[in-house]
């Protein structure tokens, strides 16, 4: 064998063994792919996911799926380029899900706050849409954070009634009482456990996260909204504020004689607030990808969100322009009475 055969098969095998490196090498993005449909007025683990207590509930036959999308964070080469070729998944650069600068359990606890507030705003927005009336309102512990200076003092349903002695029943009020010193220095902190008597507990805050000039006590709240009856809404693995609106649509279903699905499935998306405006969402092509793959007739999509989805829209899948959970009550309601009703599309 000659030296410049030998050099050319050296040469080769190196060449081989970076490519094969650098497929495996990462890089900035992330991979979406349909994720797991969820029934709202389903019984996931033998429970409902929906719970209402102290008012009469209606049984359905139909389904109100709330959509989601899988995100694989850390993506090498070989990953992205089989998501590039993947029509049911998306790559998309990871500043879009994960701004600079943010850590992995920050953005969790973002879309666990997300997920716990989306929760009470559809509640209020589909109790307002029944005429029931919240009768106040209180902040709780939902969940302590990494490293947080409240481990051993708070609990998880802890709900907070004073800071330093001001009174607090909003979420704002709370972090407006905490403000009020500066990192590092306690604050006393007056809190009812399991409807007991209030006791109290001195927390010494640190910086916040993303901001080291404004204080806190390491803790992920809830705002809770009080009504004549209990409404408790279950469901795991999920996050963000995207569930909203099936949320709100599950509960007036659950509340009213009427079947809003007309026992078909249906399923949907969308922010929600207290008055019932639906928001826009990320990742509308894997929940319509994944809506059809559950067997969905009909997508709920917010009006922001219409122009993406008519590109991506799979066959059989009708899609139900909403903006308000009024409108998206009306509409169902027409399609459970005639599936070829004239509602507005995107």
């Amino acid at each position: 064998m000659t030296r410049r055969i030998q050099t050319l098969i050296v040469a080769s095998t190196l060449s081989l063994l970076l490519v094969v490196v650098g497929l495996w090498l990462p890089v900035p993005f992330v991979l979406l792919s349909p994720g797991p449909v969820t029934d709202t007025l389903g019984r996931p683990d033998g429970k409902p996911l929906i719970e209402i207590d102290g008012r009469q509930t209606y049984p359905t036959s139909g389904k109100l799926e709330l959509t989601t999308v899988e995100e694989v964070p850390r993506l090498n080469v070989l990953g992205a380029v089989r998501g590039w070729l993947d029509s049911d998944q998306a790559v998309v650069p990871r500043e879009l899900v994960q701004p600079p600068g943010t850590s992995d359990e920050e953005i969790r606890q973002e879309n666990t706050a997300a997920m716990i507030d989306s929760q009470d705003q559809a509640t209020a927005a589909a109790l307002g849409e029944i005429g029931v009336a919240a009768t106040g309102t209180s902040v709780a512990v939902h969940q302590l954070g990494e490293h947080s200076p409240a481990e051993g003092k708070l609990l998880p349903g802890d709900v907070i009634v004073s800071v330093d002695g001001t009174g607090v029943s909003t979420q704002e009020q709370l972090r407006d009482a905490i403000a009020r010193v500066r990192p590092g220095q306690p604050v006393a902190i007056s809190y009812v456990r399991d409807s007991g008597a209030p006791a109290q507990t001195s927390i010494t805050t640190v910086p916040a996260p993303g901001d080291a000039g404004r204080p806190a006590i390491g803790i992920i709240t809830t705002e809770k909204r009080s009504y004549p009856f209990t409404v408790k809404i279950r469901i795991k693995d999920v996050g963000g504020p995207s569930a909203g609106l099936m949320f709100a649509l599950g509960i007036v279903d659950l509340l009213g004689p009427e079947q809003l699905t007309g026992g078909r499935t249906i399923a949907g998306t969308g922010t929600i607030d207290a008055s019932g405006t639906i928001g826009p969402i990320g990742g509308i092509q894997q929940k319509l990808l994944g809506a059809r793959q559950a067997g969905a007739v009909a997508f709920l999509v917010p009006a922001a969100n219409c122009a993406d989805a008519r590109e991506s829209a799979p066959a059989g899948l009708r899609l139900v322009r909403v903006e308000t959970l009024k409108g998206a009550i009306s509409d169902l309601n027409a399609l459970a009475g005639n599936p070829q009703a004239d509602v507005l599309s995107c």
